[in-house]
């Protein structure tokens, strides 16, 4: 067996329409499919990066809130790669989302960043030019 990639990684919301905005508008994900599960209350939202990779966004009924930002068990943060972690903070900052101080990676000398989603899920920007 030989894993090739991520093929997507999935995300429990708790306000559908704030993250889908987040996710399509602010990050710019493309809509791959969209349905609402009536037996489950839950919407599933596939979205694609122009690589191909995907997120799947869920919403349930009352999930629970993360327990903490961000070493509680489980999926740490999301990371996309950008050609230009300066540029991207900036574009973010002038539509209203906060994101912290560009740091450089001490072992790969590659700029990054960090901002989150709606519901707090940190999200990780790395400059990979």
């Amino acid at each position: 067996m030989q894993l090739k990639r991520i093929h997507h990684v999935a995300i429990i919301c708790s306000d559908y329409a704030v993250s889908k905005a987040f996710y399509v508008d602010v990050l710019g994900l493309r809509i791959v499919a969209e349905h609402y599960r009536a037996e489950r209350q839950s919407w599933k939202l596939d979205l694609a990066l122009p690589s191909g990779e995907q997120i799947e966004l869920f919403s349930f009924p009352s999930p629970p809130p993360r327990p903490t930002r961000p070493e509680a068990r489980g999926l740490r943060h999301l990371a996309f790669s950008v050609d230009n972690v300066a540029a991207c903070k900036a574009w973010l900052e002038d539509r209203g989302i906060p994101v912290e101080p560009v740091r450089v990676d001490e072992y790969t000398g590659r700029r990054f960043t960090f901002l989150a989603d709606p519901d707090g899920l940190p999200i990780e920007l790395y400059e990979q030019p």
